[in-house]
């Protein structure tokens, strides 16, 4: 039984304090004929009104926040009438509930509820343990009653869906690979059988709360969007105002079951991808290996979304031909792909042992601070945000070795040469403010988005693995 789900409104009752009025102005924008697709979408002109109508007080509440937070906004209707609902991830000023904003599933501050009894009854363990009563017997109900109420949790996160069916955390993450815990990760310790797979803080993002409240109140959702507000984390790079997509390791699975029975939109990569594809090219072709020019908007290899990859593109053509290495979807420029195993051995060691040659040129979204220098080296180690991929880390600690040479060729176009190649390297090392404090003019992860990223590999210089001799290929960006 969910111990905090919300009194029912009538549908009749349009004065509810959570329906937001849409702002003046926004009578002549259509709604839009499906539902936002939630991990990779430009913002409905009728979120962006809803956001900034609701900046303000969410400005308010975060005076009390020492860092920042994300929002979401949700345009639903009523009787023919529209209106928005506001959410915050995870608790804001302390609370999980704020005038004006919608209420978590499951409120985990309840103090006559089950949770809080329990979580009290783990501490006074915990406290025993630490004042010197520390017996094995003490330990392992400890653990117990940790994983029971664990489960009990997840249990009480009874999610709808369009069609009316509700499935609880655990039931929707049953399937799902297990987040690792840190220990696991940095340490690749063995995850115990028995392990939960639901992450911390599954069914707190915005998304789960909104869509949760409109079923709830039988309000038809017609679109949404997430934005941040506020200063960055300390490792994640988050811009003030900037609209992101819902979370991958938390909110995909959660939202491929809220979602069903909506009409949503198409991944917006599968369209982009068939409009760039024709604009492949083949630098170089031998026996040995292939250069080609991938556009930006396009996969390097096949990923999790069945949309179709520059590898899939190239075997059509060449079917025995190996990715050798990979840009992010939205850097255009060269790729190296092998076309027999001999070949291939011989290129991984080449960027093994770091003796290919790469230029990127990028154009920055603003103009570096005038301390500086010109030309420079950048070394921040980079990690995977497990909670958020693709989406990558500053850590100290953990971080993989990350090196990047720079020259500033203008106030805002830099030439970047990396000594290594770590998955979005050159974008993190852009817009943190340990690297040139500046993003990349269209990074939609770590700035502004744009018409596109601004970040292109013009050069490769390596040697071919045949013949010995030593290769470059060029091709200059068109911006």
């Amino acid at each position: 039984m969910n111990e905090n789900k919300p009194a029912s409104t009538s549908p009749s009752d349009n004065m509810h304090p959570l329906l937001h009025p849409l702002p003046h102005g926004t009578e002549c924008i259509p709604s839009p004929q499906q539902f936002t697709y939630p991990f990779r979408y430009e913002p409905h002109p009728l979120c962006m009104a809803a956001a900034e109508d609701i900046k303000p007080r969410c400005r308010e509440l975060l005076r009390a926040e020492h860092g920042g937070k994300m929002f979401g906004v949700l345009i639903v209707e009523q009787d023919g009438k529209r209106y928005y609902l506001a959410a915050f991830s995870g608790l804001l000023a302390g609370s999980y509930l704020q005038d004006g904003f919608v209420p978590p599933v499951y409120n985990l501050q309840n103090p006559s509820g089950h949770f809080k009894q329990e979580e009290a009854q783990i501490t006074a363990i915990n406290h025993r343990i630490q004042q010197g009563e520390d017996t094995p017997a003490l330990r392992t109900e400890r653990k117990t009653r940790s994983i029971a109420l664990q489960r009990w949790l997840f249990a009480q996160f009874n999610l709808l869906n369009a069609q009316g069916t509700a499935q609880n955390l655990l039931d929707i993450f049953q399937n799902q690979p297990r987040i690792l815990t840190p220990e696991e990760y940095f340490h690749k310790a063995e995850a115990p059988s028995t392990a939960i797979k639901v992450p911390s803080g599954a069914g707190e993002c915005c998304a789960p709360k909104l869509l949760q409240y409109a079923y709830q109140h039988n309000l038809r959702p017609l679109c949404m969007a997430e934005f941040w507000l506020g200063p960055s984390p300390k490792d994640e790079l988050r811009t003030d105002g900037n609209y992101y997509p819902a979370c991958q390791s938390k909110c995909k699975p959660i939202l491929a079951h809220m979602l069903q029975g909506l009409q949503v939109e198409e991944n917006p990569m599968l369209s982009r991808s068939r409009a760039v594809a024709a604009q492949v090219e083949y630098i170089y072709e031998d026996p040995d290996i292939l250069v080609v020019y991938k556009p930006a908007g396009l996969l390097s290899t096949p990923g999790k979304d069945d949309v179709p990859s520059l590898l899939d593109i190239v075997r059509q053509q060449h079917p025995q031909a190996i990715n050798v290495h990979r840009l992010d979807m939205d850097t255009s420029g060269l790729l190296l792909f092998a076309q027999n195993e001999a070949a291939y051995k011989n290129l991984q060691q080449q960027f093994y042992r770091q003796t290919v040659k790469k230029e990127y040129i990028a154009l920055l979204s603003g103009t570096p601070s005038p301390s500086l220098p010109t030309e420079g080296t950048i070394t921040l180690p980079l990690l995977p945000n497990p909670l958020d991929r693709p989406r990558q880390v500053v850590n100290r600690q953990h971080g993989k070795h990350a090196v990047t040479h720079y020259q500033m060729l203008d106030t805002n176009r830099v030439l970047f040469l990396p000594q290594t190649g770590r998955t979005h390297q050159l974008r993190v090392h852009a817009a943190h403010p340990d690297g040139l404090g500046t993003p990349i003019l269209g990074d939609p992860l770590y700035g502004t988005p744009a018409d596109r990223l601004y970040l292109h590999a013009q050069s490769l210089t390596f040697v071919h693995p045949r013949t010995g001799t030593t290769m470059t290929f060029r091709k200059s960006p068109d911006f």
